[in-house]
């Protein structure tokens, strides 16, 4: 097996002697590279981004921000990575290099302080000016849209992203004022070509090993050997484990690149999403096709994190205070378990069985999750957090309604942040099904959504305020629902 290796900057670099567990952003500060900063370690602030190369959606490659400090650099072998270094264009020999033109416009309308996070940031604002559709959604005549710029610029692509010194506004004025990469712009002009093709890895060091086996029959047989393996995707669970809590692993396991996990196909009774995907690569293939996801995305974590997290991780970690697990409750989903000896479907109301555990088996892993079709027509995502984006949330509320002439024929209700596991609110479910859709019913219902789970007190919330966003959100979408039909 060839010795792993990476593209950084275009130049190839041997990823020995580094451990297993070592971050792309330890490996990278190690060869100088000191752009790429440690603010969190734990995906939150953005110091520490970097561009990879991925496959694209309207052009064969994309320029993805991602945080170094949470994938391992092991996970990137063969693959191909930019940091804030490698977006200048070199001079001439005793001449400074020119800069990039993100960084330009950052220096130029002061967008920089410290600079601390100034490399990250131009890192992922880097990655929205490569966008290939960004310019189609450019008007120069509109600057009114605070979040999306005349030149199409969507500022959701730096929510990941935090500044302590300047305040913002110089910053999403040089994210505004970017134009349009030229036609000699090597990174533009690579956009063209394919990314690198997946690799097999076999990388040891020392008692540790990263697995990246070529097919999904190869992992399930290697999980099936190694049922203690971690099995990591996108890493940003893992990746805080080993940064925050110091855990490391004999042996991990990386299915992010697997082509059986990576599919995503719409047949006529359900939408299969395999596990693999990550949450920014459904978004965009889906394209507001599952409302209730829709309303999800924007509201999970940052851009950074969307872009390597997937479904199938969010739901393999078990965690109670997740973000999708309350949508796929409500929209019915199950998931798809597949082992050495095969394959089996299990709802994901039946997938929990207490905290951070499951109906998974030792060397079984998530392939895929199934939505069924027909979608419920009235959804909404609530979550209640202290921040708009990029924060855990204390409560989350996903709902799907079936209403036919004022009457809730179907109700499914999913919960998170108030028991040991996402649960389903069945009583809610029953309180509301075969009952006018009225305000009576409504705060009837509530009452009964109020009393669900066990909610705690912690530093997020007090449990009596858990309960009472419960069924204030029952009221939320009650009165949305009224002004829709009164307008």
């Amino acid at each position: 097996m060839v010795a792993a290796r990476i593209t950084v900057n275009g130049k190839e670099t041997p990823i020995s002697p580094a451990a297993p567990h070592t971050t792309a952003l330890d490996f990278l500060r190690e060869r100088g590279l000191t752009g790429t900063k440690e603010g969190c370690a734990e995906g939150e602030c953005g110091a520490c981004s970097v561009l990879v190369a991925r496959p694209g959606t309207d052009k064969p490659t994309d320029w993805v921000a991602v945080n170094a400090c949470l994938v391992p650099v092991a996970a990137l072998d063969g693959q191909e990575i930019v940091t804030s270094e490698g977006l200048a264009t070199a001079g001439a020999p005793g001449t400074p290099p020119t800069l990039h033109p993100v960084q330009e416009e950052m220096a130029v309308r002061g967008g920089s302080q410290c600079g601390y996070c100034t490399p990250g940031f131009v890192c992922s604002m880097a990655a929205e000016y490569y966008r290939p559709d960004r310019c189609a959604h450019a008007d120069p005549a509109d600057d009114t849209d605070p979040e999306h710029g005349p030149n199409g610029f969507d500022l959701h692509a730096l929510s990941g992203n935090l500044c302590r010194c300047t305040g913002y506004r110089p910053i999403r004025d040089a994210a505004f004022a970017v134009g349009a990469p030229t036609e000699d712009d090597p990174l533009a002009r690579r956009r063209e070509q394919s990314p690198p093709e997946p690799v097999a890895t076999a990388y040891t060091q020392d008692d540790s090993a990263f697995l990246r086996p070529g097919t999904l029959a190869e992992t399930l047989r290697l999980l099936r050997e190694r049922p203690d393996a971690v099995v990591v995707a996108g890493s940003t669970d893992w990746g805080v484990e080993v940064n925050i809590r110091s855990r490391r692993a004999s042996c991990v396991v990386a299915i992010d690149r697997l082509p059986e996990l990576r599919e995503l196909r719409v047949a006529p009774d359900h939408i299969e999403i395999g596990a693999a995907l990550t949450l920014t690569e459904i978004e965009r293939r889906l394209d507001g096709s599952v409302p209730l996801l829709a309303e999800l995305f924007p509201r999970f974590a940052s851009r950074l994190i969307r872009n390597s997290a997937t479904l199938g991780g969010n739901l393999g970690t078990g965690s109670p205070i997740g973000d999708s697990p309350p949508v796929l409750l409500a929209l019915e989903a199950s998931v798809v378990l597949a082992d050495a000896d095969g394959e089996r479907e299990v709802p994901l109301a039946d997938y929990f069985t207490g905290y951070r555990q499951s109906v998974r088996r030792p060397g079984e892993l998530i392939r895929a999750v199934r939505v069924p079709l027909p979608l419920s027509p009235v959804t909404a995502f609530h979550k209640i957090a202290k921040r708009r984006f990029d924060d855990i949330s204390s409560v989350a509320v996903a709902f799907a309604l079936d209403i036919e002439n004022g009457i809730v024929r179907k109700a499914r209700i999913g919960l998170g942040g108030v028991a040991a596991t996402p649960i389903r609110a069945l009583a809610v479910e029953a309180a509301l099904e075969g009952e006018p859709w009225s305000a009576e019913t409504v705060e009837a219902a509530a009452q009964v959504l109020r009393a669900q789970g066990t909610p705690m007190n912690d530093h997020r919330a007090s449990a009596g305020y858990r309960s009472a966003m419960l069924g204030q959100s029952l009221r939320k979408l009650y009165a949305r629902t009224t002004e829709a039909v009164s307008s």
